[in-house]
């Protein structure tokens, strides 16, 4: 368990689809996972895990803006290992996940950095 999100180790996927908007985050689940089970609603940020042709996935509301996504990556990454978080392109990610990404905040920019 984190500040923002309740569940429990091995409760989230590696791979972690990242919509602003908790309801969006609720409805990709329940429209698009296999089995989808709720391990979050913290101040109403859901985050759901499931299956999406054979993987594993999460998906989890994180609320507007970069500081906002930025505080649910790092407890994603840190805390409950993902290994790919995506808050734009999660489309894209679903046929292929291949690569780690971590985010951070410096100079005012956000960085993406890609890890092998």
């Amino acid at each position: 368990m984190s500040t923002h999100i309740e569940a429990k180790k091995g409760d989230i996927a590696e791979i972690v689809l990242l919509p602003g908007d908790p309801m969006r985050a609720k409805w990709i689940a329940e429209n698009f996972l296999d089995n989808p089970i709720l391990y979050n609603d913290v101040r109403g940020m859901y985050g759901y895990t499931g299956g999406y042709n054979g993987h594993r996935i999460s998906v989890q509301g994180t609320g507007m803006g970069v500081p906002s996504t930025l505080i649910y990556c790092h407890e994603l990454i840190n805390d409950y290992g993902a290994k790919k978080t995506d808050p734009s392109r999660f489309g894209r990610i679903l046929p292929s996940p291949c690569k780690s990404e971590r985010y951070s905040h410096s100079h005012g920019r956000l960085i993406n950095q890609w890890n092998q």
